[in-house]
């Protein structure tokens, strides 16, 4: 079975469409807009875990918010004190691993704000 296609965002993001342009040449980028504010049927616990995750994965966008509404309950759990148990825990991480907020899908992607200072064509690019 095929990987999946990466969003054009994370592609450009990662390099690949310089290192292999005619693969992503035609891909159209889907408009989407922000994430905006939690929904109001939360409760302030999980509003509060949805700010956290929008302050900490700045690249979430409104194509996002279902899966952020599945964690935010959880991540309040947490902030609470909480256990979650081995099945939510796993939901938990396999969740924020496709929002790219886990370890290793962080080490995959580099925030568009910043700035590889060791790049030598960064001077020229940013």
């Amino acid at each position: 079975m095929a990987r999946p296609r990466n969003p054009l965002a994370l592609s450009r993001v990662t390099g690949a469409t310089l290192k292999n342009p005619g693969r992503y040449r035609g891909r159209a980028e889907p408009k989407v807009g922000p994430i905006g504010e939690p929904p109001a049927y939360l409760d302030e616990a999980a509003r509060k875990a949805w700010r956290l995750f929008v302050r900490e994965l700045p690249w979430l966008a409104r194509s996002d918010r279902a899966l952020l509404e599945l964690v935010c309950p959880l991540r309040a759990r947490i902030m609470a004190g909480e256990a979650l148990g081995t099945k939510l825990a796993t939901f938990y991480r396999m969740v924020l691993s496709k929002l790219g907020a886990s370890p290793s899908d962080r080490s995959k992607v580099a925030a568009p704000n910043e700035v590889n200072k060791d790049d030598p064509a960064a001077k020229y690019l940013n």
